[in-house]
């Protein structure tokens, strides 16, 4: 196979781009279930973040061709069309080996599985606390008030240190401003509904990051 025909191979594969992108749609969409429009419009924007980033990995690498005149000048030994070069992280910072166990690859690994787990262990708190119309608080609940949003923020973030796009990039600040407006209107939705209970959950639980447990011993 000569130069043209493997980059030709590395890129253009769209059922690629619809295999990949359906796994990790229904693979979140089985731990999401969405039940109303405002876990419709979190899960969406997920999805869309997915569909841009598998379009780049195997359909057309806009992000290589648009930068390809500093890449190209500052990385003059890097093949940029060959489909590992899309791993930009890893060719930026010199990891010439398979970039599939560089560095930031499993650190991606890591975030995106962590997300995926903690995207399966919210859901079935928060459908039992639904179900009986009470508050969830245990379970991820009870370290923070949105486990599901984190999860897939955790997923994305793994997903920019695989392999990071203009598109994706341009995507991720607008989708933490989306689900951030959404984590409120859910607070006052539950504080209108549980009222005092609500409120003393908010006090003891952050809404995103989790307090580290560290007891500290009186001297």
């Amino acid at each position: 196979m000569t130069g043209d025909e493997a980059h030709h191979a590395s890129y253009g594969l769209w059922l690629l781009v619809i295999f990949n992108s359906a796994i990790f749609i229904l693979f979140a969409f089985s731990f999401a279930k969405p039940l109303n429009a405002r876990d419709w419009r979190s899960f969406g924007a997920y999805s869309a973040f997915i569909v841009a980033l598998f379009t780049e990995m195997y359909g057309f690498p806009l992000t290589i061709f648009f930068l390809s005149g500093w890449l190209e000048t500052n990385f003059p030994e890097v093949d940029w069309l060959a489909h590992d070069s899309g791993h930009l992280l890893e060719m930026i910072f010199g990891w010439r080996a398979n970039p599939h166990f560089g560095p930031f690859h499993l650190i991606s690994m890591v975030l995106i599985i962590g997300g995926f787990w903690l995207l399966s262990a919210s859901w079935p708190v928060l459908y039992r606390a639904q179900r009986a119309g009470t508050l969830a608080t245990a379970g991820p609940y009870a370290r923070m008030r949105h486990p599901q949003y984190v999860a897939f923020i955790l997923i994305m973030v793994g997903f920019l240190f695989q392999w990071p796009t203009l598109l994706t990039l341009a995507m991720f600040p607008v989708l933490l401003f989306m689900y951030w407006r959404l984590s409120l209107r859910e607070e006052r939705e539950a504080e209108a509904s549980f009222g005092e209970e609500y409120r003393r959950y908010a006090e003891r639980t952050p809404r995103f990051f989790p307090k580290l447990n560290i007891e500290r011993k009186a001297a």
